[in-house]
């Protein structure tokens, strides 16, 4: 890690760096990791240290770092120009492949990054329904739009900070927070607050307080609440998506939303993102219908190169089998050194004995230990995330060594 550096930014940058959780300070540092380049499942920072990369770019990378293919995608298409501000054919092909992979979706819309896709839905879900309020769950980060900043996960759960200045007591009083995974506490908001009720906001599997995955029939319960109190429900799958399943967590639970966000994967790595849905609701969004929701980068050329070049490849079965089979062999070495929670190509290992079903549990881990191991780890060239609060990532660039030469590191911490 570079002193230097870390000096230089702070000089400029607020914190030094540009998402709070990149400050390392949940884990105990005071320089953030400054990384220079990547190849497959490592990584190198600016000193020349080589790493085992399991951040992945917070879940984007499913074919690992300088992919080939995809940069390969993104060079011809920059040759053809970085940006236009009008349509491309690239757009509707990837349009095409999101609705043909994506159960939910009807129609879509590309934005540039998950929290303005979480905005625009919820924008859209206030006008579908003509109601204000949104319910969401304690722990579940969504992007950091006013409404849904209440009781977030990821940056804000690390940081232990409940809520943020600058959200207006308005935005505030029409978010509903209940926990994660508690059927009665959401019924029981519904019962109260239903008529005035525009959606349901969730993270499938939660990624953003660690992967806590749906307890049997939460999903189902979520959509019978909306279909009862002609609430939209909407799945927040940025991390879920082509992540857990082609269709992402919808396919693997046999759960459909009406609303449903995309990122991180369906960008192909590059600053790219989604929302999509019903039909019927979409076209309520301008030049169709009067919810306004505009971006001069969106789709952009090389951002849907990026896209098409992996979606494309997500096609064949065996590479989520793969994945499947890498995820079990994690899950399996890691398994005696806390309790490790996953869902396919998704993994948190919590320092507690007890299962996590929820953000109190979440918050019961042993964070001062994990900011023990992350260290121990990076020493030995192995990079966790820098958060008790979040998700390793696997990619086909995760051999058996580097799987092996983790599960090893992780074991001699103790």
């Amino acid at each position: 890690m570079t002193a230097g550096l870390g000096r230089r930014a702070r000089e400029v940058i607020p914190g030094g760096v540009n998402s709070p959780v990149r400050a390392m300070r949940a884990v105990g540092l005071d320089e953030p990791l400054f990384v220079r380049r990547g190849e497959g499942a490592w990584i190198e920072d600016e000193a020349g240290r080589r790493y085992v990369d399991w951040v992945m770019s917070w879940g984007a990378l499913i074919f690992g770092h300088a992919d080939p293919e995809t940069v390969e995608a993104v060079i011809a298409a920059a040759r053809e120009g970085t940006t236009y501000g009008a349509s491309t054919e690239r757009e509707v092909e990837l349009a095409e492949e999101l609705v043909d992979a994506v159960p939910s979706l009807e129609l879509v819309r590309l934005v540039s990054s998950g929290t303005e896709a979480a905005m625009s839905a919820i924008r859209l879900a206030r006008a579908a329904t003509r109601r204000d309020r949104i319910l969401k769950f304690a722990g579940g980060y969504h992007g950091h739009a006013d409404a849904l900043l209440a009781e977030s996960g990821s940056g804000l759960a690390t940081l232990g900070i409940p809520a943020t200045p600058g959200v207006t007591s308005g935005a505030a009083q029409d978010t509903i927070v209940v926990p994660y995974n508690d059927v009665d506490a959401t019924a029981a908001a519904v019962e109260r607050w239903g008529e005035g009720l525009a959606a349901i906001v969730v993270e499938p599997v939660a990624g953003n307080m660690g992967v806590v995955p749906p307890a049997p029939g939460f999903l189902e319960a979520l959509r019978d609440l909306c279909d009862a109190s002609c609430a939209l429900l909407v799945f927040d799958e940025v991390i879920t998506g082509f992540r857990v399943a082609r269709g992402g967590a919808q396919e693997r639970f046999g759960v459909i939303p009406d609303l449903t966000l995309l990122g991180k994967i369906a960008g192909g790595g590059m600053p790219l993102a989604a929302f999509g849905g019903r039909g019927d609701v979409m076209e309520q969004l301008a030049p169709s219908g009067h919810v306004y929701q505009a971006g001069t980068l969106s789709g952009n050329p090389l951002a849907t190169a990026a896209a098409l070049s992996v979606l494309r490849r997500l096609r064949e079965p065996e590479v989520y089998e793969e994945l499947e089979r890498r995820g079990a062999r994690l899950e399996a070495g890691l398994a005696s050194s806390g309790t490790v929670q996953r869902v396919g190509a998704m993994a948190t290992l919590f320092v507690r004995k007890a299962p996590v079903r929820n953000l109190s549990d979440a918050q019961a881990a042993n964070t001062d230990r994990y900011g023990a191991l992350f260290r121990h780890l990076l020493e030995r060239g192995i990079y966790f995330p820098p958060s008790q609060f979040e998700a390793l990532f696997i990619s086909t660039a995760h051999s058996d060594d580097e799987i092996e030469r983790t599960v090893q590191a992780v074991a001699d911490f103790g």
